[in-house]
């Protein structure tokens, strides 16, 4: 199956720290591996709403934002969140789409979970300081989701940043980025689930 990418960036402004690491991993890929990038900034997502006790989940209209980023996330084998850390974890936007999850879940017609399934989740995020242990909560958020829905999780790929383009001075970051998405990415599991 050929693979194809999606990546989702989170951030609200566009050529950040994030979005330049995400770049650089990407220009690992080979040339037959299709890329799509969008920007959730660009592209805002409404508020999600929870009808699970109102009424039913009607599938998005196709030209509608949500129907884009719906069928570009259900076409996607490789689905790559690129949410700089904001407080810990994913930025507004990014929430934002993986609330809408929650209502593809339950969209008839969609199976979202058993298409999601066997797919790959991976993070790729910026943050602004050197303890990769701060974004403990960030992977546990993608990790959890990729779990829930029984897909790949490829990890998290971290860069050091604060003020436009510093990640390009993390040489272990761009290190890691040579590399990122030819590693192994095992099933998901929650962490209280042993392998």
């Amino acid at each position: 199956m050929t693979r194809r990418f999606l990546f989702v960036l989170g951030s609200s402004r566009a050529e950040g720290n994030t979005e330049l690491l995400a770049r650089r991993a990407a220009e690992q890929l080979p040339g037959d591996v299709e890329q799509r990038w969008i920007s959730l900034a660009e592209h805002p997502l409404p508020d999600f709403t929870d009808l699970r006790h109102d009424s039913d989940y009607v599938r998005p209209a196709p030209d509608s934002t949500a129907g884009r980023l719906l069928d570009a996330t259900l076409a996607a084998t490789d689905l790559v969140i690129a949410s700089p850390l904001y407080w810990y974890s994913v930025s507004g936007l990014t929430k934002t789409y993986l609330d809408h999850w929650a209502g593809w879940l339950r969209t008839p017609g969609i199976d979202f979970k058993a298409t999601m399934a066997g797919r790959t989740l991976w993070g790729v995020a910026a943050l602004a300081g050197e303890e990769a242990s701060i974004a403990d909560p960030y992977v546990g958020t993608l990790r959890n989701s990729a779990a829930y829905l029984g897909m790949r999780f490829g990890g998290v790929l971290l860069g050091n940043g604060t003020d436009r383009g510093d990640v390009l001075r993390d040489k272990e970051a761009l290190t890691r980025a040579k590399t990122f998405f030819a590693e192994d990415a095992p099933l998901a599991r929650f962490p209280y689930v042993s392998a």
